[in-house]
């Protein structure tokens, strides 16, 4: 066995979870208020556009796919959607125009009043996913961040923006994954689910 990789894997796994309980810590309450928010929106017929790069793009897609097909069969699925999943149209108007405003122009032709708009970046500074916010927020969405390291501009672009303090990108994707199942979850407890999830 190596000792060495092994004392390593724990290592990881003790600042994963570190980073995780002291990212709730400070933030459960202002969780619990967005997913109330979230859920009045749902409850008023939005739909939920999430989009990121990368990694984020990942987590963008993993966001959309929870409401869309709901792990518990009694809960009901939520319309959502990731942005940027089309190759042709990334292309255009990366060529066309520039990629920064990838997700910008999807919003401005998909979004509606009352949407919700969930942005994710590591750094809070890419450019494609502030315009993206900007977009949101000037069509009067629900704007919802998850941003690592200070959180860059994302907080003034946003109803909700949820910073990991982290300079770590993997413990900042590792807290954002678990912020995507819990906001999951507590949308469904507002609507009246049954709290079963551990």
């Amino acid at each position: 066995m190596n000792e060495r990789l092994t004392r390593a894997a724990l290592r990881k796994a003790e600042e994963s979870a570190r980073a995780k309980l002291d990212f709730f810590s400070a933030e459960a309450p202002r969780i619990a208020a967005c997913a109330e928010r979230l859920n009045g929106a749902f409850e008023s017929g939005a739909h939920l556009f999430a989009f990121g790069n990368g990694g984020s793009a990942c987590d963008a897609e993993h966001l959309a796919l929870e409401f869309m097909h709901p792990v518990i069969e009694k809960r009901p699925a939520l319309p959502a959607s990731a942005l940027g999943t089309s190759s042709a149209f990334l292309s255009a108007i990366a060529n066309d125009q520039d990629f920064s405003f990838a997700f910008a122009a999807q919003l401005q032709q998909l979004a509606r009043e009352g949407d919700i708009a969930v942005g994710i970046s590591t750094s809070g500074k890419s450019p494609s996913v502030l315009r993206g916010l900007a977009a949101a927020r000037e069509q009067k969405l629900l704007v919802v961040g998850l941003s690592g390291r200070d959180g860059g501009r994302m907080s003034e672009l946003c109803d909700f923006c949820f910073t990991v303090p982290s300079f770590s990108i993997h413990r900042i994707q590792e807290v954002h994954e678990t912020l995507i199942h819990v906001l999951w979850d507590l949308v469904h407890v507002a609507r009246g689910a049954e709290d079963v999830i551990g």
